[in-house]
């Protein structure tokens, strides 16, 4: 997902900011943004239609893609590799884990 963000970020390297520790906090705002219109499909919709119906079903998962999109632009931001993340996401779900 990495690799195809930086291709969008490549694309329009002339109309955007460039991804930058600086833009972390914006790129973060807007990944909550996003949160909330998928959150906003939940309360209005319902799970059972998320589920059945077709037409909300794209809706919400285009939403959770535009969440996963701002994700890896603040992972970018940041320089955050895939390899840094999976360890560190690896540890944590151990420490999850041994927690009770």
């Amino acid at each position: 997902m990495q690799q195809i963000q930086m291709e969008l970020q490549e694309k329009y390297k002339d109309k955007w900011r460039p991804l930058s520790p600086e833009l972390g906090t914006e790129q973060l705002l807007w990944l909550m943004v996003e949160l909330g219109e998928a959150a906003d499909i939940m309360k209005k919709e319902g799970s059972q239609k998320i589920m059945e119906n077709a037409d909300v079903r794209t809706h919400f998962i285009e939403e959770m893609a535009d969440v996963m999109m701002y994700y890896n632009d603040v992972l970018l931001c940041y320089g955050i590799s895939i390899e840094e993340l999976s360890k560190v996401y690896r540890e944590k779900h151990q420490k999850n884990m041994d927690r009770w």
